[in-house]
């Protein structure tokens, strides 16, 4: 059996992309807003943890919104 292994809530999921999408006011590379990057560090681990929870779908969101952007040829 293989285990999950789960990032640790503290762990900031920022890759260095550090972008801002214009439309959805969140990074292109992590998924966060900007005052969700700002306050990182001084957040609980709880406060983390619900932000963490809710990249996966953000990111989805800004995948699809890219893949129908006018520079994509949609």
């Amino acid at each position: 059996m293989s285990a999950v292994i789960r990032p640790r809530a503290t762990q900031s999921p920022c890759n260095g992309v550090c972008r801002m999408d214009d439309t959805s006011g969140l990074c292109m590379g992590c998924g966060r807003t900007l005052s969700e990057i700002g306050d990182w560090g001084s957040m609980s681990d709880e406060q983390r943890a619900r932000v963490r929870d809710l990249l996966p779908e953000r990111m989805a969101r800004l995948r699809h919104e890219r893949s129908d952007s006018p520079e994509n040829g949609r």
